[in-house]
């Protein structure tokens, strides 16, 4: 999709579909729906004005109004897209209404649309005043660029409902304003092209992307943006002495991935700033091991890489963004595989810190290889870590498919983290990772085991495990095993890979950059 940017009026803009945002501005509990368009013009207002009037339409998340031959306007449709209460307008919602916008135009062949900017003088002050114009233009940009993407890649039938051009139109005539608007536009693209790379990664199936492959798909990024990258394998972690990787990796006969991508800022960095870590779990198919999964909803452990593949993403964005602080991104890739030389419950393994495991079930391999990655990254001079992982089933039976589970070791990093949420919309809570629960993961053979002594706090027994790797080095550990994949389709976004953290990731580097 071609995305444009371009300053004029959108009442006299010739388009097949204009669209406008909505929002309900009803303040009471029990008072019927108010609808107010969010954009200044009279003119678009007025052609939508007697439908409004009958009520059938609410604003509603992800609600849509198509009105033809709309009077007033040179545009052929005007499609209003309701996001809901405007007690709870947000970053996000912005987003999710031009990604339903997009996609709305899919299934009725129209291939060029136009969203107008929304404004707030139609509402009142306080509606938008905390959503600065760079970043409402950044997530209408990244709401439609996430949202045109259907992952239907290996279908010999597929049919092209791709949206071609999108413009986003601002009648703004501030200088100031126009330089915001740009700014948040060109991050947009930077983003959205980022995180649909990493949904990209996530959706291909095992037998397409494999440790090796994932390493080579990782280096071209690398070469195309700037960034330095090296794709090491099974002699380079005997070398480390990663046996926590290595058990992981011995039961396939495809060989792993060590892959270390390098960014560093122009001149250098600034003294004493930090040194980000991005680690990712890259198990790029999970059968579970000797502890074989369950054979219903296996196929969807292909996933299994998606925080290798949000770290991939970030440091495509990072690239481009150029914040003023390094970044090294390691991604730790195997299949977790059942063969005759696979690890199995009761082996000791050595870690890469010297750390002895008790293996207690193979199907807890992430935490392993997250292990060796985030001691790895802490020797190449990391000063912050921060990882990604579809790391438990108990994460997502504690907090379903809305948010992901957030563990830390250090209040300060969780809050700048969290601080940058409200701009990247994703939602992470924080669950408990204090000391009381190390008892949890105490082995009587060995340092640790790599699961808890029993089902309960399981989400919090895997962070525990990895904190024994980072010591007192500030981390974030991203538990999105709930989040990396959309179980249906959605207004704004397609069935398959969300590609969470990459917005919430590069939001918390570049923090430490301004």
């Amino acid at each position: 999709m071609e995305t444009r940017l371009s300053f004029q009026d959108a009442t006299a803009f010739a388009t097949p579909l204009l669209a406008v945002l909505a929002v309900d501005v009803a303040t009471g509990k029990d008072d019927e729906p108010l609808v107010a368009l969010m954009t200044t013009s009279d003119a678009i207002s007025s052609a939508v004005a007697k439908v409004l009037e009958t009520g059938e339409f609410k604003a509603a998340h992800g609600e849509t109004l198509l009105l033809h031959a709309p009077n007033g306007l040179k545009a052929e449709r005007l499609l209003v897209v309701g996001l809901g209460k405007v007690k709870t307008l947000s970053i996000n919602e912005i987003r999710k209404g031009a990604g339903t916008a997009v996609r709305a135009l899919k299934p009725r062949g129209i291939r060029d649309l136009a969203i107008v900017f929304p404004q707030d003088e139609a509402l009142s002050d306080e509606h938008l005043e905390n959503l600065p114009c760079t970043v409402l233009t950044r997530a209408l940009v990244e709401g439609a660029e996430l949202g045109e993407i259907d992952y239907d890649t290996y279908k010999s039938d597929r049919k092209d409902t791709a949206v071609h051009s999108l413009t986003i139109l601002a009648a703004v005539v501030e200088p100031s304003t126009k330089l915001e608007i740009q700014i948040g536009f060109e991050e947009g693209l930077i983003l959205a092209s980022a995180q649909n790379f990493t949904r990209s990664l996530v959706n291909e199936p095992g037998n397409v992307l494999t440790p090796t492959v994932l390493g080579r798909r990782a280096a071209a990024m690398c070469s195309e943006f700037g960034l330095k990258c090296e794709v090491h394998s099974t002699e380079k972690l005997k070398k480390l002495g990663m046996g926590a990787f290595l058990a992981v990796a011995q039961g396939s006969v495809e060989p792993p991935a060590l892959i270390v991508m390098t960014y560093e800022p122009a001149g250098g960095s600034r003294p004493n700033s930090p040194v980000f870590g991005l680690v990712g779990k890259g198990i790029t198919f999970d059968t579970g091991g000797i502890s074989i999964k369950p054979s219903e909803g296996m196929e969807k452990m292909k996933y299994d890489m998606a925080g290798a593949g949000a770290m991939i993403g970030a440091m495509r964005a990072i690239a481009q963004l150029k914040p003023k602080v390094k970044v090294i991104g390691v991604v730790c890739s195997a299949e977790n595989m059942p063969d005759g030389k696979a690890f199995k419950p009761g082996d000791v393994v050595t870690a890469m810190s010297g750390k002895t495991i008790e293996i207690i079930n193979t199907d807890a391999e992430g935490r392993l290889v997250l292990a060796d990655g985030l001691h790895y990254a802490k020797t190449l001079g990391c000063t912050h870590l921060i990882d990604a992982a579809t790391l438990t089933g108990a994460c997502v039976v504690a907090l379903g498919t809305l948010n992901g589970g957030l563990f830390s070791n250090d209040d300060a990093t969780t809050e700048s983290f969290q601080a940058g949420l409200a701009v990247s919309g994703e939602k992470f809570w924080r669950l408990p990772c204090t000391e009381d629960y190390h008892d949890h993961i105490k082995s009587q053979i060995a340092d640790i085991m790599n699961t808890g002594k029993n089902r309960a706090g399981g989400a919090t027994s895997a962070a525990m495990f990895l904190k024994q790797f980072v010591g007192d080095t500030p981390w974030i550990h991203l538990d999105i095993a709930g989040c990396a994949w959309n179980e249906e389709s959605k207004p704004w976004i397609a069935y398959g890979p969300s590609g969470i953290a990459v917005r919430s990731i590069v939001e918390w580097v570049r923090g430490y950059s301004n």
